[in-house]
Parts: structure tokens; C-alpha cells; sequence
């Protein structure tokens, strides 16, 4: 679809740009002084908790939500009183909403209809879209005689003839089951890779966005936690919000004892009475007398109770077992952590058990929750 806008070489160019917005009700303030670029051709994810203010940013994009104050510029030019519908961005949602008395041929093609265009540019935008999108065998079928990905496929095409320049997507997978949003993530990311459109997807599963997304905004109650690519945020979180949100199991927080900082590593004091080296950005402040260590469960390995390298100890309490890896829930002197072992580990609840830890990956944060 030539007519789509991209950017498939070059420098990325800033293609959506939000200064300064916010947005409240009444006293309730949703969206708090955020600033955010997006480059023309990159995929986008807004990422965060429910009620962080991610799906109320990407309907003021759209031109749905009035902007209380700031300003959204498209491709340098401000958009913020401009109406939806001149904004030339095609949102889809996380409802179908397909017009069930119409068959997909006819949903695909109703904005065209609207707007005028001739039956040749209808049937011919038409069948482009249902190409890309594999929808060709269903073109006079009824949303009824669709399955769920092809319903959401459906409504992906009634966006994508409109040759947008932006596309918006409000959680458009959540009312689908586990395969199918495997399927249809597949499909987002052979689209994206197929139009070089810009893209910004709006979800809470961090595993979507992690996949589908070059970029990654992390919003916290209105606020921009971190921007970053998917494994910036996993292996550098600037903050203790973002590497909780990001991963799956979620990182395990120890609360340690800073006692000293030299050359770039501290030394924190473990439950239980070892200790750890690791690495920090800066010298923390020396009235930082406590903090907390953030460690993955994959940087936790087992080791028999009395071994020299365990940084803990604990009693296993559940074990897991998914087949490729088992998930080791261990109570210790720092509280329980989650453990990822290998498919065939043989530990069994009760077990007492030792954990070593990868200094190299641990993550130092202060009492403030930002990264040290």
C-alpha cells in the first residue's frame, strides 16, 4: 500500500509529539505535564497498570479526549484543536465494533463509502487490505462466521484503507484467548514490518509490548517512568516501578544494607548475613544507609544449603514445574523469592536449599525507588 507513509530508511524523524499535556476531570488530573516523541515508522507501546493514564494519552492523539493543556503536533504541525477526523490516524479498539448485518468486504470498506469514493477505489482498497491481512477467503462472510482473530483482523482493515498516517491501537488483543494473541501478535509485527507505518499500541501486558514494540513508554499514574527499548527497560530500569512492571516472573526485591561504595560497586549487607557486590551508576550519597537489591529470577541459581557461594538460604515452599523451567518459590531471611530453574530440577517443597546470585545482573535501588 504505497499510499501509506513510512519511513524505511534514513534518520527517524519525529512523527507524533506531545508537549507538556495534561489532562484532568475536574480535580482528577490523568495525564500530569508529558512529554513524549514518537519517530516516524517505529512501534510504539504505552505500557503500564490499569488506570495509568495510557489509553486516555492515545484517545487525546486521536483527537477524542480534549487536551486541558499542552499541545500534539503531527509531522510538525499542531493538531491539538484539529477534529479526529482530519487527523489522518486510524484507531483500533479493543471492541470490534464491526457492523454484524455487514459482511467483511463491506465493513472494510464503509469509511470509503462515507467518504465518497468511487466503487473501483472501494473494491480496489478493498482487496489490497484483505491481501495483506489474509482476509481474501472471507471477504462475504459475516463477522458471525469469523473467529476472533479474523473478527480483529477485520477491524485492523477497516483502519488500514484509510491509508492513515498514524495507526492507534487501544489493547485491540485482550478479548482474545492465549493462542490467539500469540497468532495475531505475529500478524501486528509482519504489518508493521510489511507498511513501515507509525505505530503506537496501547496495552498492559508487558509480554505484547516486549515483543511487538522498538520503543516501550512506561507510564506511572499519569507520568513517564522510562522510554526505552524492550531490553533497556528489562536490564536498566531506572527505577524500581519499571523493573517490577517489566518481566514475567517479576524481580525480586532483598532489602539490604548499603556499607560502603568505592570505584562503582557496593557493597550491600544480605538478610542473613553475606554479602554482595554491585555495580551503580553514581556514589551514592552516604546518608544512603539502606536500599534494596533487585535480582531476576533467572540470576538466582540453586546451590546446595551449605555451599561457600550461597547468598541465601530458605525452604522451598512451591515448586512450579512448566515443562522448559520450574519456578521455585523460596522462603528466606529476606522474604520469599522467586527462583527459575531448569525443567527437570528435582526439588521438592520443604527442601532447604541455598541461592546463589549474579552479582553482574543485580540492580541497586534507593529508598526513593530510583536505580542507583
Amino acid at each position: 500500500m504505497s499510499a501509506i507513509p513510512g519511513n524505511k530508511g534514513g534518520a527517524a524523524a519525529p512523527h507524533v509529539e506531545l508537549r507538556r499535556v495534561t489532562k484532568r476531570y475536574g480535580v482528577v488530573t490523568a495525564i500530569n505535564d508529558l512529554t513524549l516523541t514518537v519517530e516516524k515508522g517505529s512501534f510504539t507501546a504505552l505500557l503500564g497498570p490499569s488506570g495509568c493514564g495510557k489509553s486516555t494519552l492515545l484517545r487525546m492523539i486521536a483527537g477524542l479526549e480534549r487536551i486541558s493543556a499542552g499541545q500534539c503536533f503531527l509531522d510538525g504541525v499542531d493538531v491539538t484543536d484539529v477534529a479526529p477526523a482530519k487527523r489522518r490516524i486510524a484507531m483500533v479498539f479493543q471492541s470490534y465494533a464491526l457492523y454484524p448485518h455487514m459482511t467483511t468486504r463491506q465493513n472494510i470498506a464503509f469509511s470509503l463509502s462515507l467518504a465518497g469514493a468511487s466503487r473501483k477505489e472501494q473494491d480496489e482498497r478493498t482487496h489490497e487490505v484483505a491481501r495483506i491481512l489474509q482476509l481474501e477467503d472471507y471477504l462475504d462472510r459475516r463477522p458471525a462466521e469469523l473467529s476472533g482473530g479474523q473478527r480483529q483482523r477485520v477491524a485492523i482493515g477497516r483502519a488500514l484503507v484509510r491509508h492513515p498516517e498514524v495507526f492507534l491501537f487501544d489493547e485491540p488483543l485482550s478479548n482474545l484467548d492465549a493462542k490467539l494473541r500469540v497468532q495475531m501478535r505475529l500478524e501486528l509485527a509482519k504489518l508493521h514490518a510489511t507498511l513501515h507505518a507509525t505505530m503506537i499500541y496501547v496495552t498492559h501486558d508487558q509480554t505484547e509490548a516486549m515483543t511487538l514494540a522498538d520503543k516501550i513508554v512506561v507510564l506511572d499514574r499519569g507520568r513517564v517512568a522510562q522510554v526505552g527499548s524492550p531490553l533497556e527497560l528489562y536490564n536498566r530500569p531506572a527505577n524500581k516501578f519499571v523493573a517490577a512492571f517489566i518481566g514475567s516472573p517479576s524481580m525480586n526485591f532483598l532489602p539490604v544494607g548499603l556499607t560502603a561504595v568505592e570505584g562503582g560497586i557496593a557493597t550491600v549487607a544480605l538478610p542473613g548475613g553475606r554479602t554482595a557486590r554491585v555495580r551503580v551508576g553514581g556514589a551514592p550519597a552516604k546518608a544512603v544507609a539502606t536500599a534494596e537489591l533487585g535480582v531476576r529470577p533467572e540470576h538466582l541459581s540453586l546451590v546446595v544449603a551449605d555451599d561457600a557461594n550461597a547468598a541465601l538460604r530458605g525452604e522451598v515452599a512451591i515448586v512450579e514445574h512448566l515443562g522448559n523451567l520450574t519456578l521455585l518459590y523460596v522462603d528466606t531471611p529476606a522474604g520469599q523469592v522467586i527462583v527459575e530453574g531448569p525443567g527437570n530440577v528435582s526439588v521438592r517443597s520443604g527442601d532447604t536449599v541455598g541461592l546463589s546470585l549474579r552479582e553482574a545482573n543485580a540492580r541497586l535501588f534507593g529508598a526513593d525507588g530510583a536505580s542507583l
